[in-house]
């Protein structure tokens, strides 16, 4: 009778998320669609397609910087041609001004300004589909001290693009694993949209929001709802200002968390008990850039998407209450972590499923603080770690951007979700489209307005033993695809309300799961200088 009882208990405890989710267990005993039992999310800040990968894969290769020399057999990209170089449409709009063709920024400049990013001005300098009026719409010119290179430029920096010899890593990344050039930010807008679209899907639907925040971060949604357009601070969060906005609806970690699927999203400076070497601690926490000499924050809230929902939220940020409990349900973190928790838990063996992985805001990549070099170093430092784990031969990295910081790409995505709310401007005052056809709120309220997207092409990467060699992928996807991937890979199809998963294109493509062999050998890494960007094991290009 005694053993029947246990059994029927152990029964139960298996049939009930909630209590399996207490349990710690291993990514391996989650049972997935493809052979990944690890995705890593690194997710990058501010940067289009063009922008870092417009000439790919030809180099300008300048005497003293990190030379790049494609592979035979490269697949081309959808980037610049001859035209958009020498007759770009920029270049004779009228309401333009500046030098505004497209340029190469050098390795030397890789510290510029930031470009103007909101959700009306991107689609203003869409224009249409023209795509003509970037330096009127969203254009910022760099003043002194930077140098008159910069500085000539005037609002038409907008249109610099890097090449291999900055954005090095990058390059031998795509050259030696997949890429897709058809991936764009699922709506318009800035850091805040971008993080809840990479999540959930959803930028409508709020509980909570502060007057500061109306006057700026949100529009009409329709229905009595309100739409996110802009940064606003998580609502409660200790680390907050007075804009700030608290999220409806379901994000993918409520998903995950329902399944006792381990998770984490890994934010620098989110441990606000450390003190940095600058004596900087708690929310100030911060560190100098050596490229851009700014000094900028660790923790930025507004680019932490789980802080928005009281669901996933981690207010005080409290601290996970052992190296083993990162990831799983019932730690006091709520799996709301600091970076250097990810890199302490994978190496004590406990390698959550499903990791978010946000730089300390120094190394984000966002132009105006931080740079593409900075970038680089945190990058290629992770991926080389990742890569001397055990579990890199079920691993996948996917490198993603949170919105394009306005820079210049030629490229108009579809329209698969058309808005009318005021602060619309794609196809007319308060228009993109007719509205219609927009996907519901989070509670299935039809037409939620203030979500125009597909917006800005952003690069997107997959590394990892499964990913195609040297691979192009044009299949359309968006930020919400990262959602689809998770929800497919784990949780079998299931889908957010209202979300653009719904729509949302496969990363399938960028790899090949039926690959023989051992997926974790020499072949499937590639070990890069983190300064240089370049091969420091004999491989890639």
């Amino acid at each position: 009778m005694i053993r029947k009882f246990l059994a029927l208990g152990m029964a139960a405890m298996l049939l009930n998320p909630a209590i399996l989710g207490a349990i710690p267990r291993d990514a391996d005993d989650f049972q997935t669609k493809t052979p990944i039992k690890h995705v890593v999310i690194i997710f990058q800040e501010n940067v289009s397609f063009d922008h870092y990968f417009g000439t790919y894969p030809n180099a300008a290769n300048p005497p003293g910087e990190p030379v790049f020399q494609a592979a035979e057999n490269t697949p081309t990209v959808n980037g610049f041609t001859d035209g958009l170089l020498n007759n770009n449409p920029n270049s004779f709009n009228a309401l333009n001004t500046g030098a505004v063709s497209p340029f190469r920024l050098d390795r030397s400049q890789a510290a510029t300004t930031d470009q103007d990013h909101t959700y009306k001005d991107e689609q203003r300098a869409f224009d249409s589909g023209l795509m003509d009026l970037f330096p009127f719409a969203v254009g910022t010119a760099a003043v002194s001290p930077f140098p008159a290179a910069l500085t000539s430029k005037g609002k038409g920096i907008v249109m610099g693009y890097y090449d291999g010899n900055t954005v090095t890593a990058l390059w031998n990344y795509a050259q030696h694993f997949a890429m897709n050039d058809n991936s764009f930010d699922t709506t318009f807008g800035p850091s805040t949209p971008g993080a809840l679209n990479v999540v959930s899907g959803q930028t409508n639907g709020l509980t909570q929001h502060s007057a500061a925040a109306d006057a700026f971060a949100t529009t009409n949604g329709g229905n009595g709802t309100l739409s996110v357009i802009d940064d606003a601070d998580p609502f409660g969060d200790v680390c907050s200002s007075s804009a700030v906005v608290q999220m409806a609806g379901q994000n993918v970690g409520d998903l995950l968390t329902a399944e006792g699927i381990s998770w984490g999203f890994f934010s620098g400076g989110f441990d606000l008990t450390i003190t940095n070497s600058n004596g900087t601690t708690g929310c100030k926490r911060s560190t100098t850039s050596a490229i851009t000499n700014v000094k900028k924050g660790d923790y930025i809230a507004h680019h932490q998407p789980f802080q928005y929902y009281a669901s996933t939220a981690n207010p005080n940020h409290t601290r996970p209450t052992s190296i083993s409990t990162i990831g799983k349900n019932a730690d006091a973190a709520n799996h709301q972590y600091d970076i250097h928790d990810f890199f302490d838990a994978v190496s004590a063996g406990n390698f959550p499923a499903v990791s978010y992985l946000k730089a300390p805001g120094f190394q984000d990549g966002h132009a105006g603080y931080s740079s593409p070099l900075d970038e680089q170093t945190f990058i290629v430092n992770t991926i080389n770690f990742l890569q001397s784990q055990k579990e890199w031969n079920e691993t996948a990295v996917i490198i993603a951007w949170d919105d394009s910081d306005g820079w210049y790409d030629h490229q108009m995505g579809p329209i698969v979700n058309q808005s009318t709310s005021p602060a619309d401007a794609l196809t007319g005052v308060g228009l993109c489209g007719n509205g219609a056809d927009a996907l519901p709120g989070p509670s299935g309220n039809p037409h939620a307005q203030g979500r125009c997207g597909y917006g800005p092409r952003m690069p997107l990467l997959a590394i990892s033993p499964f990913a195609k060699h040297n691979f192009v992928d044009h299949t359309t996807t968006d930020l919400s695809s990262i959602v689809r991937f998770i929800e497919d890979n784990w949780l079998g199809g299931e889908r957010i309300t209202g979300s653009f998963d719904a729509l949302a294109g496969t990363l399938n493509n960028m790899f090949d799961f039926d690959k023989n062999g051992d997926h974790g050998n020499d072949e499937s890494r590639l070990v890069l200088n983190p300064t240089t960007g370049q091969p420091v094991n004999g491989g890639g290009h």
